[in-house]
């Protein structure tokens, strides 16, 4: 049974936004092992209307699970605690995202990994960066520490 590491983004701005990021990493551990999650941060809406203020964080972990069906499996837990899709960049009581799956790159129908905007995302990669600083994202051969840090430099307002 091959296992592979994962990163996850989780994120809230409905409802009790700890809570929810709290259910959202026990309903994952079912389905990965050595989980790791690191510390809750409040985050401005990015890229859509006015909107509450967002509680983000990130998980990694090690899942026997093939990416589609930890994608699939990443939709029903949002479902389950409540998510609903009214439209594009709707609040959310919890969004999960599947960011890094080993060190694979896959550009499908439905799935892109790694996911196509975390490099430019504080609220993906300064969570991130907390348990995962030397991850390498495969496409750009850089690490997500670095990758904060040039988003820090860039656009320091953003993290």
């Amino acid at each position: 049974m091959t296992m592979a590491h994962v990163a996850i983004a989780l994120g809230s701005n409905v409802g009790d936004r700890e809570r929810m990021l709290r259910e959202g990493v026990a309903a994952l551990q079912p389905h990965l092992r050595d989980v790791r999650v690191s510390t809750f941060h409040d985050t401005d809406p990015v890229g859509v209307g006015p909107q509450p203020t967002f509680l983000n964080a990130a998980a990694v972990g090690v899942t026997v699970l093939p990416p589609r069906d930890l994608l699939q499996t990443l939709l029903d837990i949002e479902r389950t605690l409540g998510r609903e899709r009214p439209y594009p960049g709707a609040p959310r009581t919890l969004d999960l995202d599947l960011i890094l799956y080993d060190d694979l790159i896959i550009d499908g129908p439905g799935l892109v990994i790694p996911h196509p905007r975390f490099r430019d995302r504080a609220f993906v990669l300064r969570p991130l960066a907390e348990i995962a600083p030397e991850w390498t994202d495969p496409v750009t051969g850089r690490t997500v520490q670095d990758l904060l840090d040039s988003l820090k430099a860039s656009h320091p307002r953003a993290t």
